[in-house]
């Protein structure tokens, strides 16, 4: 595994595993585990990268992204009545 660093430099990002094409098809249900499990793989052909092989994010739930609008809104006024900016609107 090779890690790169960044600033700061106490800080590392783990880049991700290149695996070759044959390589990634007799191994394909192993590397599917591990991309369970978090990791990540380039694959290449002849050395040049073509796939990513990553980990899906989990979807949010609306009760989540609700939250978070809500959270984001929070204490911020539009400073004039909506009505004036609807009556601004139909001119």
């Amino acid at each position: 595994m090779r890690y790169a660093a960044v600033d700061p430099p106490v800080l590392f990002i783990r880049e991700p595993e290149s695996v070759g094409t044959y390589e990634a098809k007799t191994r394909l249900a192993e590397l599917l585990t591990e991309v369970e499990a978090g990791a990540s793989y380039v694959i290449t052909r002849h050395g040049k990268p073509i796939a990513r092989l990553l980990p899906i994010a989990p979807a949010a739930s609306v009760e989540g992204v609700v939250g978070a609008l809500l959270a984001a809104r929070a204490g911020r006024r539009l400073g004039v009545p909506a009505r004036t900016l609807i009556e601004e609107g139909r001119r």
